[in-house]
């Protein structure tokens, strides 16, 4: 399996917003994404927030927390307006991936290479997609090359099986046969 990149992140939003911009007419401010307490619209925004995050990280690589800033989405931004703030976010990441030397570090609870970030940002995009997806009554499930990537990144200890199965069990959005829920996870994205 190759190492996570920004072609990764690329995919997992090109996902996002090709399952998600039929739904567009519907009010996610109404829906719960999932088993979150926010709405489907709040879980996008944190997408969008997470994903330039991370691209702002890895552009200015610090080397002991993450940089003071937030992502402010209008409230009367519609959902096919988030879904363009997350594409658009998912690019300033992938840019940054792409300009980032494999040997840079940036802070995400340790030094992180950019392949962590970018196992980062699918993560986020994907499990975050799952919310949303539950949330409007759509029947997805993450791609499964996406997900054994971020499984291989992120979380190494991971059991066998399904990958897109054994992701949301990882992060606490399903059941794993023989396995007690997940309740609290920590992605391993900091480097040695």
């Amino acid at each position: 399996m190759r190492t996570t990149d920004s072609r990764h992140v690329d995919e997992a939003v090109g996902e996002m917003v090709r399952v998600l911009t039929p739904h567009v007419s519907k009010d996610w401010r109404q829906h719960r994404a999932g088993t979150l307490e926010w709405s489907c619209w709040t879980t996008a925004a944190h997408v969008a927030h997470d994903l330039l995050a991370y691209a702002i990280q890895v552009a200015a690589r610090p080397d002991s927390g993450y940089l003071p800033l937030d992502l402010v989405i209008r409230d009367h931004a519609s959902p096919g307006d988030v879904l363009r703030i997350v594409a658009g976010c998912g690019r300033l990441l992938s840019d940054a991936l792409s300009a980032a030397e494999p040997t840079a570090r940036a802070w995400h609870w340790g030094p992180t290479d950019p392949s962590g970030f970018a196992a980062l940002g699918v993560n986020e995009t994907l499990v975050h997609t799952f919310d949303i997806t539950q949330g409007l009554g759509i029947d997805w499930r993450p791609p499964a090359a996406l997900c054994a990537a971020v499984l291989t990144r992120l979380f190494p200890d991971a059991p066998e099986g399904d990958p897109a199965q054994v992701l949301l069990w990882s992060t606490g959005r399903a059941d794993l046969a023989g396995r007690p829920r997940v309740t609290s996870w920590v992605p391993k994205a900091a480097v040695g």
